[in-house]
């Protein structure tokens, strides 16, 4: 709307370019990987043994394990209220041991 109170047009045109924008550099950034992971798988012609993928299986199942479990004790301890921000207990004005009208 651009009438005569003052408001400006939508940007909506500058939004939609910016999306389109967003997603064609992020598309060519995920071809330009795949182009260089498969470069870099075969340029070589040597063979990994089998202890390099009982490795490699390893090495991402611990990962995926650690990974699940950061993130079970983050969901644990936000339903358990540990995630609270820390609240000042305030000390009462009077001590129960003065009450008995004894000067400090």
């Amino acid at each position: 709307m651009n009438g005569s109170d003052g408001q400006a047009a939508s940007p909506m045109p500058q939004t939609r370019l910016a999306s389109w924008l967003l997603l064609a550099v992020l598309g060519a950034m995920l071809v330009a990987a795949f182009v260089l992971g498969y470069l870099g798988w075969t340029s070589t012609d040597t063979s990994v043994p089998e202890s390099g993928y009982v490795a490699l299986v390893l090495g991402v199942v611990f990962s995926l394990v650690v990974g699940v479990g950061l993130m079970a004790l983050v969901f644990y301890s936000s339903r358990k209220g540990y995630d609270e921000p820390a609240v000042l207990i305030q000390e009462p004005e009077n001590d129960p041991d003065d009450e008995q009208g004894r000067p400090r």
